[in-house]
């Protein structure tokens, strides 16, 4: 049997973390490991830990979940951070995004949903709430009196919005009729014309700069 996915709560209200922990022990491949009520918490114990998913809280009584998003991701590089929170504003969606986190979900996000962003975010897959990506799209279309185009070519941006979509390799090069070895040269080269150093952080930078168009 596959090793189950391992998730951390960070969340100040103890009737949240219980919801979520009897949440957790409904799905076989999901194992609550640890818990924190505050940044600082839950900062150390990722590094003690090392959960795979941490499901953060944005308000937290010593810090914000940005803050320490941005602490545990700059520590721990390879745990997935998902803002769990009731606030819906386009400036913390991006803050989020920005210091790290793979996931913005509502919690009155379904028992499916969560499983499924939990597993999306192991995977190293962005998952956003609607609401979220709604909030993000508008930034988009606002008037922007500079939009940087890193020098990418036509066909690199057409990759670089395939990429947005959350195609891999493969799936991009199906859909372009060129090698997979071709499109691996193409992402590499767009990685460093945008000075980033992950696909996640090339959609990010996208989201942000409206560097695509998506539909």
């Amino acid at each position: 049997m596959t090793q189950p996915i391992r998730v951390m709560i960070a969340d100040d209200h103890d009737i949240v973390r219980r919801g979520l922990a009897v949440f957790l022990n409904g799905f076989e491949d999901l194992q609550l490991v640890g818990e924190a009520a505050n940044g600082q918490e839950a900062i150390h114990a990722c590094g003690a830990l090392r959960p795979d998913v941490v499901l953060m809280d944005m308000m937290l009584p010593d810090m914000d979940g940005i803050t320490a998003t941005r602490a545990i991701r700059a520590q721990n590089p390879t745990v997935q951070v998902v803002i769990l929170t009731s606030s819906n504003d386009e400036q913390l969606v991006q803050s989020a995004l920005q210091a790290g986190a793979i996931g913005y979900m509502l919690k009155n996000i379904s028992v499916i949903e969560m499983a499924n962003t939990i597993r999306a975010a192991y995977g190293g897959k962005m998952v956003l709430a609607p609401e979220a990506a709604q909030l993000l799209i508008n930034m988009a279309v606002k008037p922007r009196t500079i939009t940087p185009t890193y020098n990418l070519t036509e066909r690199e941006r057409t990759i670089l919005a395939l990429i947005v979509q959350g195609l891999n390799n493969q799936a991009i090069a199906d859909q372009l009729f060129v090698s997979r070895a071709t499109v691996k040269a193409y992402v590499s080269t767009i990685l460093s014309k945008m000075g980033v150093e992950s696909r996640i952080d090339a959609v990010r930078l996208a989201v942000e700069q409206s560097l695509v168009n998506n539909k």
